[in-house]
């Protein structure tokens, strides 16, 4: 059984948020150096990502969390694992090293928990995030002309991150929290030279973010815009995740799912943030403010950004078993 059938017949369930689990653990700038780091140039607490190589008993357990919790496609831990966020803590050496142990990780758990119920295999999907740049607007104010990346360098950045986690054997790659589309079109044609280059062929995921309640991302597209601009990739799936609750986005997902050629997946926030950056949301409202996208029929894909935990992706499975999955609609 694979992604690409089992989709067809039932809604699957995305894993919750990484960075609120690690939050969970309190990690000091030691815990994040690890022996290997110890003596490092620089502060690295808050490079989540590599808590994959120092903490790797940490990572792994909140997979198996999230699995244990009825995910059905979890994650890998590498959504700042590219040349370009990794700058920030002078650690672009590592970025195939990241990718590695986060995907064996990842698939570790995976293996694990379908060991026990071989009729439901777990499966992961390489994490690409939108990197801290954007190609299509300038960062100087001053300067509207101004870039501090261009496509080039996405593509290349992409093509990097994609080969070890194709290589390592993840299950499907996701480009995730797309708040620019030409970063994304960068990111698509990077993963498919580092098909072409590996010989492997997974299917293909997109996430983009609405970032306020103008229903646009910050590029300026509306949903429907994002979806067309990416109609020309072969995607398993199209959807929404980060920034809005689940009730702000439901007309956006409504969208999607009268529009897309593709699957539709959703992950929202537990709500939006509190004043002290938290999120309010406990399992019991999540699942009601998500229920009319799993009730109508509008996804394939549900699971959860950030605030979420491996209890609201517990409510949400248990309630999303009882429901068809969303049929390709019959577009002209």
């Amino acid at each position: 059984m694979n992604l690409t059938n089992i989709i067809k017949d039932r809604i699957l369930i995305l894993d919750g948020a990484m960075g609120t689990m690690i939050q969970r653990h309190n990690l000091t700038e030691e815990d994040y150096r690890g022996e290997r780091f110890k003596n490092f140039h620089q502060s690295l607490k808050g490079n989540n990502d590599l808590l994959s190589i120092t903490q790797p008993d940490i990572i792994k357990n909140i997979h198996l969390d999230y699995l244990k919790s009825g995910a059905d496609i979890i994650e890998t831990n590498t959504f700042n694992a590219n040349r370009i966020s990794m700058i920030d803590y002078d650690m672009v050496n590592l970025v195939e090293e990241l990718n590695i142990a986060s995907a064996k990780l990842a698939l570790e758990a995976a293996a694990e928990i379908t060991a026990l119920d071989p009729e439901k295999p777990r499966f992961v999907a390489g994490s690409l995030g939108p990197t801290n740049r954007t190609a299509s607007i300038s960062p100087d104010v001053n300067d509207p002309g101004f870039r501090n990346v261009d496509y080039d360098e996405l593509v290349e950045t992409y093509k990097e991150q994609t080969i070890p986690l194709l290589k390592t054997g993840v299950h499907a790659i996701l480009v995730e929290t797309i708040f620019d589309t030409l970063n994304a079109k960068a990111a698509f044609f990077g993963i498919m030279e580092a098909m072409d280059k590996t010989g492997i062929q997974v299917p293909l995921m997109a996430s983009g973010t609405i970032t306020d309640r103008s229903g646009r991302t910050l590029s300026g597209q509306t949903t429907e815009a994002f979806l067309i601009s990416l109609s020309h990739i072969p995607l398993l799936s199209i959807g929404l995740n980060c920034a809005l609750g689940a009730t702000d986005m439901i007309p956006y997902v409504e969208t999607l799912a009268d529009h897309s050629p593709f699957y539709v997946s959703v992950y929202p926030n537990a709500g939006l943030p509190n004043a002290f950056g938290g999120y309010d949301e406990s399992p019991e409202i999540m699942l009601e403010n998500v229920k009319p996208m799993i009730e109508n029929g509008w996804v394939n894909i549900i699971g959860g950004c950030c605030g979420t935990t491996p209890e609201h992706i517990k409510a949400i499975a248990e309630f999303a078993k009882d429901f068809q999955s969303r049929k390709l609609p019959e577009l002209v």
